[in-house]
Formats: structure tokens, C-alpha cells, sequence
């Protein structure tokens, strides 16, 4: 091989790469189409002939091979937060005097403003300016493995350029512009093919094909709006500045980003981008507004699984007018009679509507809505349909008013309104066939007790053929209940009794979530077992007792009671606890030592041995207050891989950082 072929390739990939990066990232297009596939077929000529010189960032090797079965579950490195909404501009006052509470008033801080794209968020992560993971953003905490799927999406640098970090993950959303997404409907209509019914469905299914020769072929976009982690570089202070340093790693940045002070230009930035909207390539449903200076961000930090520095600002749901046929009544697992509008379908949003819902008896007393009533439909916050109002002089003659069921249309139990609600209940308890349902389904969900496999079909099923009466039925069935019922072989028997038999073992405060006492969360759930420590001690305890306890008010307290005094809830714990559900003992907290008592600890970074809400727990118990953001009071980060900004500011602060083996230490120490 002459070393002026070597040349030729190196000086290809080069060329490629450069008008790559003016085409995606800088929106200026050096060459005509033409000769960018005539550079690319050169080099792909070239490669086939000398498949030694193939690399796996050259610009011909997006496309790799067919994937198995299913996706792999990959965890982020730092999760992946969603975003906290406001619909009006009173809503948005708000969000900025939250801020002001917590930072230093200032009318003109600094907000980073973007279109909030309708598409899938991703991660990407590069190692040595090499891409070498994307992954779906999942739960936050673990997404799908979709590498090879990302690798043909011609806007994502396989090799990043200039002062790249030694190790970075971005974050992004993946999307299809208007024109991709009509050229693929048009060919899927001449092929006699189903059609997708929005873009962001497209992106969606696209990204998610097992082959990537799918994939390839749907022309979707990316565009990146956020730093994961970045290890050997200086990062910049500000979050518009850093998307500056993304942008000259080679990586596409919205050019729609704007830097504007204060809420009066945010408001104007919102007016401006929503009269542009359908101008557009791709479609938007709001805009982001993010606290600019990173100090602020950390500062601010995170309530739930949202930042507080950070909100979407969503546009008007899209609205349109049908025909209200018919008024049906669900009953969800609290036994709440929901009221469900079934519509003549209509296109609302890019989705067809044929169901819409209308919330409350008083709700529909509001409206003064009748069946066969004309009604305009609304996709609130672009995503749950809702009837808003009812065009009163198109009302056909005879057109029926809408009645509360005097019982449950499930189990026939008599319905009861709570005193000073809107809400209609099924008095029937785990009896009805409907909450059956969806208790079991809480119970067995991933935060509860964890059944994997028992998935919402299953449960139909097993509930159908009458082999679950209650929760803890679950812990009777045998592989042959299973494997009656459809489409389950004995692989999949085993497999379930097996994830059945695990789920057994718990923990208190799991136990008390899963068993779906209204208004009683992850958080209430941890209160009561930390503070009482025994299921008999919670059942026991007076509304006075309960409303004691940290964070519970009367109204929790009253549904808490209410569970309690049920005396088939407390036959179905008793079934539980004989069929072998157990928990570790708990020692109530005014009974632990608190030997961390008065300090403030920050966890940062991936810990291999134990999850951070597994330490943020063991911490706490012994008297610690776990913050999200590091400051002058931090006492102590215990840093784990991929530590990014906090470990940067704990150094600045001169704050002391410890690793995950000091911190293992301090809970044996203390255990």
C-alpha cells in the first residue's frame, strides 16, 4: 500500500468530517451535495479495497450491525432529569420568584432560552474524542443502549474536533424535521405501508429498531442542549459559554439559543419563537429557559427529579371541535370514578382524539356538558386530551345531561362523594375487580416490590381468570396458573415465580408504599417506617400520632387511618407477612445514634458499591443532612467516578473530598 493512499484517506476523512461540521454545526454549507457524495464514494471505494485502513470513526461506517432481541440497559453516568412545566405567564412569575427566594434578587439574571423540541432526549458519551455510548434516557437512572442507532445520524460527530475533554458525555434531543418526517409518510403511502401519525412519534419508533439500516434511512436530526460530565478540560462558568465549547467540539447546538436577562425578555423570547414556530424545520411544543450561571445551577439545585434552575415554558395545547357520543365511568386503583368523554375521533396535535377527559362530576356540572353535545377538544400541556368547553348553539335537540352512576359499573358496590371533594368513590374496595387491578400493578411496579416481569397485561390476565383476589394471591401462584394463560411458556412461568419468590424480600418503607395508601409516596412511606419502625406500630397509630411525625398532615394521617381500620386491608398484611414477605428490622430514629449529626454531606459521581439512595439513606439515619449542591457549609464530598461540577467546586471551595471506599468506611465504622 503506497503511502499516498494512506494520504488520500486521512486527507478524506478530514475534508468529510469539515463539511459535516459546517453543514450540522454552523448551518453554512461548503460544497453542493454532489460533491459530498463524491468525496464519500471515494473514500468508501478506497476503504473496500483496503478494508485495513477502515477505522471505526471513519465517516463511512455509521451503519453497523443488526441487533439481537432487545436493547441493552445502560446506566447514565449522572442521571437524566426531566423538566418542571409552567403554562402561563403568572406561572413563569412564579418559577423566577422561587428563584429569587433562593439566590440574590436580581431583575436581570441571565436565562439561557431554547425551543423545547418534540423529540427522544439521548446521551452521548465520547472517550478520547471517540463516540462510544448513546443511550435513551429511560427512567433517568437507566436507559437503552443505542449506539449503533445514533452512529447513523449523519449530525452526530463520531470523532469530536478541537480542545475536546479526554472524557464527556452531552445530552440532546433527537428529532425528525417536517421534511424528513413527509418524505417518510409519502413513501410508506406509496408502499401501502402504516404511517406515522407526528414526527416525534417517527423519531421515536426510528430510534428505537433493532437494525440500523432502519434507521439510516429516517434522516433524523440531533440537536445538543446539555453537559453530562466533561474530565480534562476548563469548563466555562455560564451555561451559554459551555454550549459555546460543545459547539466547537463538532457537536450541533439549536441555533435558535438565546442569552436574555431577566423575565421581560424571556416573555419576549417566548412570543418571538412561538409566532416562528410554524416557520420551523421541526416542531416545538414551548420553550426552556435555564438559569445561566453554573454557580446559580448548583446552588438552586434539584427538587424531585427536576432541577429547580431550569423549567419549559409550554405553548397552547392546539384545539378543534368534535362530537361528545357518550359519557363512560372508570374506576381507578383508589377506587376514584373518573368520567371519560368518547368523542368522534379527531386530529388535535398531531394525534387522533377519540377519547378526552372531563375530570369530575363537577367539572361536567361546569361545563353544562350533555352527550352528542359539540365540544372543543384540547391536548393540555400537548399531551392528555380534555373537553374545554361546549358549543352550546350547536346542541341537537333531546341532547342527554350526564348523571354520577349510583354504582360501580365493575363491581356494582354502591358509590359514595367524599365530604368537600369532587370525587366520586367505589366503596368496593380490593373487592372491585378494577382496583384489584391496578393495586396489583402498583404493588409489583419497580418501586414497590419489584416483581420484574409481572408486567400490566399479565395482571389482566391473572385477575380475569379469577387467580388473583387480592395482593397477596401473587405469593400463591404456581407455574401452571401461569402457563394457562396466553402466549406464556414454561421459561416464562419459571422466570416470573422466580422474580415473584425474590420480591420477597423488601424493605419496610418499600412494603408500605406498595400497598397504595392514597397520598402516601416514597418519601411518607420512608417517614413512617424511619419513624416507627414496625408495620403493627404504623397500623396502630392515632391521626395525632401520625400528624407528629415529620412532613404528614392531617389529610395523609386521615387516609392512613382509613387504611388501617379497613379490616380486609389488615387480613391482606397478615397474608402477606404468612406467605413469607419480610424486611430487615428497622431502628426507629430517635433510637439510633447520631454520630453525623450537624453535617452536611454532598454524594457526586457513580458509587459501584452501593446506589447514592442507598448511602444517602444509611447517611441520614445517622444524623447527616445530604445536600444536592456543594457551598461554604459543606463538610464533606465523597466523590465517585464521573464526578463533575460538584468535585470542581468542592476543590475551589477547598471543601474535603473523600472516595467511595471513606465512605463505606464511615457506615461500617458506624453500623
Amino acid at each position: 500500500m503506497s503511502e499516498s493512499v494512506i494520504q488520500r484517506v486521512e486527507s478524506l476523512r478530514h475534508i468529510i468530517d469539515e463539511h459535516n461540521y459546517a453543514y450540522y454545526v454552523l448551518d453554512e454549507p461548503s460544497i453542493p451535495d454532489a460533491e459530498y457524495d463524491r468525496l464519500l464514494r471515494e473514500l468508501q471505494q478506497i476503504e473496500s479495497q483496503h478494508p485495513d485502513l477502515i477505522t471505526p470513526d471513519s465517516p463511512t461506517q455509521r451503519v453497523g450491525a443488526k441487533a439481537d432481541t432487545e436493547f441493552e440497559k445502560v446506566e447514565h453516568l449522572i442521571p437524566m432529569l426531566s423538566l418542571d412545566n409552567v403554562f402561563s405567564l403568572e406561572e413563569l412569575d412564579a418559577f423566577n420568584r422561587r428563584l429569587d427566594e433562593r439566590l440574590t434578587n436580581d431583575s436581570h439574571r441571565e436565562f439561557v432560552c431554547e425551543p423545547k423540541l418534540d423529540g427522544l432526549a439521548v446521551s452521548l458519551l465520547y472517550e478520547n474524542g471517540i463516540l462510544t455510548r448513546a443511550a435513551t434516557r429511560g427512567d433517568g437512572a437507566v436507559g437503552e443502549n443505542i449506539t449503533l442507532n445514533v452512529r447513523t445520524i449523519k449530525s452526530v460527530p463520531l470523532k469530536l474536533r478541537g480542545d475536546f475533554p479526554r472524557k464527556v458525555e452531552v445530552r440532546g434531543e433527537v428529532f425528525m424535521t417536517l421534511k424528513a418526517f413527509n418524505t417518510l409518510n409519502d413513501n410508506a403511502r406509496e408502499n401501502q405501508e402504516k404511517v406515522f401519525a407526528n414526527p416525534r412519534n417517527a423519531a421515536a419508533g426510528s430510534l428505537r429498531q433493532l437494525d440500523p439500516a432502519i434507521t439510516a434511512k429516517r434522516d433524523l436530526s440531533i440537536y445538543i442542549y446539555s453537559l453530562g460530565l466533561a474530565e480534562g478540560v476548563e469548563l466555562a462558568p455560564t451555561h451559554f459559554d459551555r454550549l459555546n465549547q460543545i459547539r466547537s467540539w463538532g457537536l450541533p447546538v439549536c441555533p435558535e439559543v438565546k442569552l436574555k436577562k431577566g423575565k421581560s425578555e424571556c416573555s419576549e423570547y417566548y412570543q418571538a419563537i412561538l409566532e416562528k414556530r410554524g416557520q420551523l424545520p421541526y416542531e416545538i411544543d414551548g420553550v426552556v429557559y435555564k438559569v445561566n450561571n453554573i454557580e446559580d445551577q448548583e446552588q438552586l439545585g434539584f427538587v424531585a427529579r427536576a432541577p429547580r434552575w431550569a423549567t419549559a415554558h409550554k405553548f397552547p395545547a392546539q384545539e378543534e371541535t368534535t362530537i361528545l357520543k357518550q359519557v363512560d365511568f372508570q374506576v381507578g386503583r383508589t377506587g376514584a370514578i373518573t368520567p371519560v368523554a368518547r368523542l368522534e375521533p379527531v386530529f388535535v396535535g398531531g394525534v387522533t382524539v377519540s377519547n378526552a377527559t372531563l375530570h369530575n362530576m363537577d367539572e361536567i356540572h361546569r361545563l353544562d356538558v350533555h352527550e352528542g353535545d359539540t365540544v372543543i377538544i384540547r391536548r393540555a400541556g400537548d399531551v392528555i386530551p380534555q373537553v374545554v368547553s361546549v358549543v352550546l348553539e350547536r346542541r341537537p335537540e333531546g341532547a342527554s345531561p350526564i348523571s354520577m352512576l349510583t354504582e360501580c359499573p365493575v363491581c356494582h358496590s354502591s358509590v359514595e362523594r367524599e365530604e368537600e371533594q369532587a370525587i366520586y368513590r367505589c366503596t368496593g374496595g380490593l373487592f372491585c375487580a378494577a382496583q384489584r387491578k391496578e393495586a396489583i400493578k402498583h404493588f409489583s411496579s419497580r418501586k414497590a416490590m419489584n416483581i420484574d416481569g409481572l408486567g400490566d397485561k399479565l395482571v389482566e390476565q391473572l385477575v380475569d381468570a379469577d387467580k388473583i383476589k387480592n395482593i397477596a394471591d401473587l405469593y400463591r401462584l404456581s407455574e401452571d396458573d401461569i402457563l394457562d394463560l396466553d402466549r406464556m411458556a414454561e421459561k416464562s412461568a419459571k422466570k416470573l415465580i422466580h422474580a415473584i419468590e425474590a420480591s420477597k424480600k423488601t424493605t419496610l418503607a418499600k412494603f408500605i408504599y406498595s400497598l397504595g395508601i392514597r397520598e402516601v409516596g416514597e418519601v411518607t412511606a420512608m417517614t413512617l417506617a424511619n419513624e416507627l419502625a414496625e408495620i403493627q406500630s404504623i397500623s396502630d397509630a392515632t391521626e395525632e400520632q401520625l400528624v407528629a411525625l415529620p412532613d404528614i398532615g392531617p389529610i395523609v394521617a386521615r387516609h392512613i387511618c382509613a387504611f388501617f381500620d379497613n379490616e380486609e386491608n389488615r387480613s391482606v398484611i397478615n397474608q402477606l407477612l404468612e406467605l413469607g414477605v419480610y424486611w430487615p428490622k428497622v431502628t426507629p430514629v430517635d433510637d439510633l445514634p447520631q454520630p453525623l449529626k450537624g453535617q452536611v454531606i454532598v454524594l457526586t459521581g457513580t458509587f459501584e458499591t452501593m446506589g447514592r439512595n442507598e448511602a444517602k439513606e444509611k447517611l441520614i439515619a445517622l444524623g447527616a443532612k445530604v445536600s444536592g449542591s456543594v457551598s461554604s457549609k459543606t463538610s464533606v464530598v465523597f466523590a465517585g467516578p464521573g464526578a463533575g461540577s460538584k468535585l470542581t467546586k468542592a476543590q475551589d471551595l477547598g471543601v474535603e473530598v473523600k472516595d467511595e471506599q471513606a465512605l463505606l468506611a464511615i457506615l461500617e465504622q458506624y453500623q
